[in-house]
């Protein structure tokens, strides 16, 4: 996957955005369509959508995770509908993370799969059988918001407060999937991820467009003491300087980093470029759940690249997790069942 261009997130006008904005205008036309199909099926059961406006991570899978972990509070049974990006099933297919790997079913899949059942599926609505099979009363999509395939009761959306929607233009001049406008009137709620003033910008836009608008962060999972020894840490997602910020924060030493693109698919060579760096300048490696997700079921360099790199995992908690239980519970109680 190519690395998101820097000028995508300069708040200031640029020339390759200038340049590609007769591109952008087609592109935005033809996703501005889209958006506006009717869906094509209603599942059975209530559908609560985690996208996002750019394209890129903005934290929607620790999102899914956390609103299962709250409907389970509830006494409901909730269930993962995902395309599975990065990964290869043509069908729909329930995960089992003792027999697929990332190639199969991507990164996302595998972390959620800890959580529920996760049918990875295309073509989404062709998923529903499978996780009706399982007994699911709550289906948590992870992405999809612009897929106008399959009916959402409830779309919340999540933003990273640091880079908000960059220049605010549209593939491929800028990050944005579709027309800002379109996106967020079939938004119910957006969620702003930790702090900052493209963030900020845009909660004032939300708001005055009449959305709710919560607050969240990515927190450690749990709190350690780190080192003596100094860490090479890696990543390949849509924001890997995040995550390096993210460690340094929390007290991680760090000595070098390694920045790979977006749902990276690990080499031998990759493999073995990072155990050396590590060997002859005495680090430890480190890196996200995701990428450790994509080096599982992993041979030869690979294998040992896993076996040798910690994970720093993180969490999603709400400024006012109360107010998502009720959203929750609210789309439970609204939408029966169908």
């Amino acid at each position: 996957m190519i690395q998101a261009p820097r000028f995508w997130w300069l708040q200031r006008v640029s020339v390759p955005a200038l340049l590609l904005a007769p591109f952008a205008a087609l592109y935005g036309l033809v996703a501005g369509r889209r958006l506006r199909r009717a869906p094509r099926v209603a599942a059975s059961v209530p559908v609560i959508c985690v996208g996002n406006y750019v394209v890129g991570g903005a934290g929607k899978t620790p999102t899914a995770l956390a609103l299962a972990r709250i409907a389970k509070a509830q006494g409901l049974k909730p269930g993962f509908l995902t395309r599975g990006y990065g990964g290869k099933a043509p069908k729909p297919l329930l995960v089992d993370p003792t027999l697929h790997g990332a190639s199969e079913v991507g990164d996302e899949a595998l972390l959620l799969a800890a959580a529920g059942p996760v049918v990875v599926s295309p073509d989404r609505p062709a998923g529903l059988p499978l996780l009706a099979q399982h007994g699911v009363d709550l289906i948590i999509m992870d992405d999809g918001f612009q897929n106008p395939s399959l009916h959402k009761d409830l779309s919340l959306i999540v933003v990273d407060g640091a880079a908000g929607i960059g220049n605010g233009r549209v593939f491929p001049a800028g990050p944005l999937r579709a027309p800002l406008r379109a996106q967020i009137v079939r938004t119910d709620a957006v969620i702003v991820v930790g702090e900052g003033k493209p963030g900020d910008k845009m909660v004032r836009r939300i708001a005055r467009a009449g959305r709710t608008v919560l607050k969240a962060k990515l927190e450690p999972a749990s709190r350690r003491v780190w080192g003596p020894r100094s860490f090479l840490a890696f990543a390949g997602i849509g924001r890997p300087e995040k995550f390096f910020n993210t460690l340094d924060r929390a007290g991680v030493p760090l000595t070098d980093v390694k920045a790979f693109p977006d749902h990276h698919a690990y080499s031998a060579e990759d493999a073995r470029k990072l155990l050396a760096r590590a060997e002859a300048e005495g680090l430890e490696l480190i890196t996200t759940s995701k990428d450790y997700a994509r080096l599982a079921r992993a041979e030869g360099d690979l294998a040992t690249l896993r076996q040798r790199t910690k994970v720093f995992e993180v969490q999603m908690t709400f400024e006012n997790e109360a107010r998502i239980a009720a959203m929750i519970a609210e789309v439970v109680r609204r939408i029966p069942t169908r």
